[in-house]
């Protein structure tokens, strides 16, 4: 079952419009204040069927956080929170993007202010939020969402698209696992090496019948005490999942694709971005007239920035002087033919059709080639300013 968002906006304006809703209609808009205060509306209703369905007070049931860079709307992620509820094994907690995160690498969101809502999926607790993987297992794990401590397993994926080689350090749904490792809970990365002239939706279900039985290993050794403590795993699923030859431990590559930045007529923007804008702040209008006492003209504000169009795009020399000329790029990349490389490596081993398992952890390891070139560049370099 596919997500279904309950309310787009805060829950503080939420109670004001309605009293001022209230107001308008003659009513007594004290009448369910205080239980209004208590619990707004648009987090009561769905928050209490999710924990009904997935028995959050089950203290018997290992408690799995599950996250993507896709968003809560993936059907990566849809298809593997239903085969865990389905088990019948884990209290699943879902904290996940309300859009698409899937290149924001290890981000946070800071001086802004992030908006949760409460999301259905058939069994599980879950929540969208307007910010990045690392938001969504950052909040979780703080306590301010969740009743629980913490989780005994983050899970963050299924992604549509390898995550292999340099595309680690670009990719959210790894950064979500990151994070949950950084907050010292054990975690698992999961990738579908999807191929637009290959792939299809019913992969995903093939994805997640691939990694089950992984993901059951990792909870049994977690409660064991056995499982790896100090990195976390990265399972990149090949092109086909049923026909995968098996699980292969691996290396990171080196392999990335290459940047290609193309010029985009400029023609279309300034139209399509004036006719946005005044959307807006015909948005902010409608709810300015409301009342003055629930605060809409802020409210406005805020909504705008929830809904700010933001596309995959560099602008040049932005002004607000409109005879400035600007320049708009748009970013692509572009698959490398790749040469012989060593059968163990993350992207050889998933071209080969196996499950590629690599660990990574958070401790910086430098060759001793390398610390020796540094040393022998600093110690070069003081000498000459000395």
């Amino acid at each position: 079952m596919t997500t279904t968002k309950k309310n787009m906006l805060p829950p503080g304006l939420v109670n004001n419009l309605q009293e001022v809703l209230l107001s308008r209609k003659g009513g007594n808009s004290n009448t369910n204040n205080d239980e209004q205060q208590q619990k707004p509306d648009a987090f009561t209703d769905s928050t209490e069927t999710s924990t009904s369905a997935s028995d959050e007070n089950d203290n018997s049931k290992p408690v799995v956080l599950v996250t993507n860079g896709e968003g809560i709307d993936s059907l990566g992620l849809v298809y593997l929170v239903q085969a865990l509820v389905r088990s019948g094994l884990y209290n699943v907690h879902v904290c996940a993007p309300q859009s698409d995160k899937s290149v924001s690498a290890h981000s946070v969101t800071v001086r802004e202010t992030i908006t949760v809502t409460p999301a259905e999926i058939d069994g599980a607790t879950a929540y969208e939020v307007s910010g990045t993987p690392v938001d969504c297992v950052s909040l979780a794990l703080s306590g301010a969402l969740f009743s629980w401590s913490k989780p005994l397993l983050v899970i963050s994926g299924i992604n549509r698209g390898s995550s292999c080689g340099h595309h680690m350090f670009y990719s959210g749904v790894v950064a979500g696992a990151r994070e949950a490792l950084i907050s010292g809970v054990p975690s698992l990365s999961i990738s579908l090496n999807w191929k637009r002239e290959e792939s299809q939706e019913s992969d995903f279900k093939d994805a997640v019948a691939v990694c089950l039985p992984l993901i059951t290993a990792a909870i049994r050794d977690i409660e064991k005490g056995v499982f790896p403590k100090s990195c976390f795993l990265s399972i990149e699923i090949p092109t086909s999942p049923s026909a995968n030859k098996g699980f292969k431990l691996t290396k990171q590559s080196m392999w990335r694709s290459a940047p290609n930045w193309l010029a985009v007529s400029a023609n279309r923007h300034p139209s399509s971005a004036a006719h946005f804008m005044s959307n807006q702040q015909s948005l902010g209008l409608q709810l300015a007239q409301l009342s003055r006492d629930a605060s809409a003209a802020g409210a406005a504000r805020r909504i705008s920035a929830q809904r700010q169009n933001v596309e995959v795009e560099s602008v040049g020399a932005v002004k607000s002087d409109t005879n400035k000329v600007k320049k708009y790029f748009r970013l692509e990349f572009i698959n490398k033919e790749q040469e012989e490389a060593e059968e163990d490596l993350d992207f050889k081993a998933l071209d080969n059709g196996f499950v590629a398992v690599t660990p990574f952890s958070l401790c910086p390891q430098i060759e001793v080639d390398i610390q020796t070139a540094a040393s022998d560049w600093i110690s070069g370099a003081l000498q000459v300013e000395q």
